[in-house]
């Protein structure tokens, strides 16, 4: 982190980044799945709101790609909420629209660590033991059709190959991967094979290239540096088409960054080498920094809108065995799950 500043992220850094709007990606380690975890995304969740009233000259809220636009009218720093990790639902749909109703706007269905209802990214590493529900399961399929419903986006970063197919085969709307980049240029099990970057295409998603080194290079003992990140963007560009990438940065996230990218206020110095190349214009900038996202976010709330002229909430519990697998059956209440 630059001059031994104890973030990646500032208000004066993001003044000189020129940041428009960003999500606050709202987070708790796997280890609190089925203890505390849903406290801590709902502590977190307060935080944000203290800060950006307390910066309100900076900050605005945001929850729909128009509050955004709004946002950036009058100068301010539009502020949009995302959990990362379905552990945060605790396998709930009412805590499922609880977090919608509080503002968050994307989940990301896993973090490193398999939940009841889907599996994660490591569980594709060569020889793993790790898989548990070969993707979805039958209640994954239900909270999918409700984040639909809800217009919430569905994150697939951090989850395994096979949760990104299942999910893609069901969705009504555009997905997200808030933070991958290209397997093909680092064949990393975070990154986004070329298969499913077709299957984005014809979803009309979204893929967010990231910034974390050892997704870029592959190469623990090299950053990488702007040239890098760009060759992602590029080479996700070539396949997905333009109205499908974006930036996830994920600026305090990360530990390392890319030489000449090390905290928010070097963004400019990306767009500066992209259109340095040639093939970038003024309009597919602004596409890529934020209109691609905001298009995403449009689809989710128009396609919202129709499911709920038709469509109840979804109701019912997780199979208590799905629970029990995973040594979670301990933190519900016993009473709903009668013995049979």
């Amino acid at each position: 982190m630059e001059n031994g500043a104890p973030s990646h992220t500032d208000i004066t850094r993001l003044r000189q980044g020129q940041v428009g709007g960003q999500f606050w990606s709202i987070y708790t380690d796997c280890e609190h799945q089925g203890k505390d975890a849903t406290i801590s995304f709902l502590e977190q969740i307060d935080l944000m709101n203290r800060i950006i009233a307390k910066y309100s000259d900076v900050f605005q809220r945001a929850t729909t790609a128009e509050e955004v636009r709004q946002a950036f009218s009058v100068k301010r720093i539009a502020s949009l909420f995302g959990v990362e990790g379905g552990q945060a639902i605790e396998s709930s749909f009412s805590m499922l629209r609880l977090f919608y109703q509080l503002g968050v706007r994307y989940m990301t269905l896993t973090h490193n660590c398999n939940i009841p209802w889907a599996d994660q990214n490591n569980v594709d590493g060569v020889n793993s033991t790790l898989i548990e529900n070969n993707g979805l399961t039958e209640f994954a399929k239900k909270i999918i059709i409700e984040m639909n419903r809800l217009g919430m986006l569905v994150d697939l970063s951090h989850v395994s190959k096979q949760t990104m197919i299942d999910v893609l085969n069901i969705t009504q709307s555009p997905v997200i991967f808030s933070h991958s980049s290209a397997y093909s240029l680092c064949n990393h099990i975070r990154n986004v094979q070329d298969d499913v970057l077709e299957l984005i295409k014809k979803n009309q998603g979204i893929v967010m290239v990231t910034f974390v080194p050892i997704l870029i290079t592959c190469n623990l003992t090299n950053v990488g540096t702007v040239v890098d990140v760009a060759a992602h963007i590029n080479y996700i560009r070539n396949i997905v088409g333009i109205d499908s990438v974006g930036l996830g940065g994920d600026y305090d996230g990360i530990w390392e960054t890319p030489n000449d990218l090390e905290d928010v206020s070097k963004y400019p110095k990306l767009i500066a080498y992209l259109l340095s190349q040639g093939n970038w214009t003024r309009d597919d900038i602004i596409k890529l920094i934020g209109g691609n996202i905001l298009r995403v976010m449009e689809k989710n709330e128009q396609i919202a809108k129709e499911l709920q002229k038709t469509m109840k909430p979804q109701e019912g519990l997780i199979d208590r065995k799905e629970l029990e697998v995973h040594n979670l059956i301990q933190c519900r209440n016993l009473d709903m799950y009668p013995t049979e």
